[in-house]
């Protein structure tokens, strides 16, 4: 085994510390990466070439350090291992600016108040507000995880049969049936062709693309998709409306698209056009489609809808289209290249994390405005007026 011996030790006589191979590499992979401090480097720097059996005046004068420093880390290294390379000892290093107290009282500020007349704070308006520093706020939010910029959209379902759906979909998700198709179904309806007035800047080094602001609006579609769970897949179609009619021929679509011994479990949201009466006749004729469908207003629940986040992504957000014609064809290029290489997303959740999630966000919401998370009972209340 490759060693290399430290002589080390706080008095003059040497004493002989063994290192094996790995702690060796290990040393000098911490000296060469990026991220390691730079006090940290030169621990490792000291270390190794002590192994080397070179003295501590000569490693001193290489490293413009003093010999103590040298013998120290020595000894350290002998005691406590290579770890101790990364450790500071109480007392040691930068002394915080601000006490504990002024900390938690600019992490509060950012917490529970707004700046007059605005909606968030910036990292200048909050070090206006406390006196300190933009880079002091800007640590300090990030220590602790505190983006006021950002916000995402969300909303707690009201369906009196959510935790019905719930189980359902997500038992499909985790644990799907055998001999059988689970797949996502769901309309991307409004889809704009947008043209630019302008021909956008080409990408460069150092620059990024460029659209122009306006755009001129050539019509709209909507593209029927219907994600294959496990195989990652998708089939897709686009139509001029998206009423019931078109619906159906989507289904028909799907029906001739699979082998007619296996069921399809069909998940899908509560759109109106699922449901009228045209189509619960010709799902009767069909009953291999089995419809699974999400609460209202959990379109999260369905993972049609993280492809099409996709296709806005890759494929329409930044697209110049002349015509509806050029939208479709650009969509139908996306599907077909997905398909070339399908990457099937992986649900994670179980029924017990998302409930727990939903409660806390509940609990939360009833807080600030109670009754905000309850059902509306608006339709009863007019009838009974009547």
């Amino acid at each position: 085994m490759q060693a290399c011996d430290i002589l080390g030790g706080m008095s003059r006589t040497a004493l002989s510390v063994e290192l094996g191979a790995e702690d060796c590499a290990k040393l000098r992979q911490w000296e060469s990466s990026p991220g390691t401090p730079q006090q940290v480097a030169l621990r490792c720097r000291l270390v190794l070439a002590a192994g080397k059996g070179e003295e501590d005046q000569a490693i001193a004068f290489d490293e413009s350090v003093n010999r103590h420093t040298v013998r120290l880390w020595r000894h350290r290294v002998r005691e406590e291992g290579i770890g101790a390379v990364w450790e500071i000892r109480a007392g040691r290093g930068r002394k915080p600016q601000y006490d504990l107290a002024r900390r938690n009282a600019i992490v509060e500020a950012t917490l529970h108040s707004k700046p007059k007349g605005q909606t968030h704070w910036s990292c200048r308006s909050m070090s206006a507000a406390q006196g300190v520093s933009k880079n002091t706020i800007n640590r300090l939010w990030q220590l602790h995880n505190l983006k006021p910029h950002l916000q995402r959209t969300f909303k707690l379902s009201r369906d009196p049969k959510f935790m019905e759906k719930l189980t359902d979909v997500v038992g499909l998700y985790l644990n799907p049936p055998e001999k059988a198709v689970v797949i996502c179904v769901d309309e991307k309806s409004q889809i704009q062709a947008l043209d630019r007035t302008q021909p956008g800047l080409p990408l460069k080094k150092g620059r990024c693309g460029t659209y122009t602001h306006d755009y001129k609006r050539n019509g709209t579609t909507t593209l029927f998709a219907a994600l294959d769970m496990l195989a990652g897949k998708v089939i897709g179609q686009c139509q001029a409306r998206h009423r019931h009619q078109e619906w159906l021929k989507f289904l028909r679509r799907l029906d001739r698209q699979y082998p007619a011994e296996l069921t399809l479990h069909v998940i899908m949201d509560n759109y109106g056009t699922h449901k009228t009466p045209e189509i619960n006749r010709w799902l009767e004729k069909h009953p291999r489609f089995v419809c699974h469908f999400i609460p209202t207003s959990s379109s999260w629940l369905n993972m049609v809808e993280r492809w099409f986040r996709e296709l806005t992504d890759k494929a329409i957000r930044c697209g110049v289209f002349r015509s509806v014609p050029d939208l479709e064809k650009a969509i139908a290029d996306y599907l077909a290249a997905w398909n070339e290489n399908p990457r099937p997303f992986i649900w994670t959740a179980t029924v017990g994390e998302i409930v727990e999630k939903l409660g806390r966000a509940r609990a939360k919401l009833e807080a600030i405005k109670p009754g905000c998370t309850q059902r509306k009972q608006r339709n009863q209340k007019q009838m009974g007026n009547v």
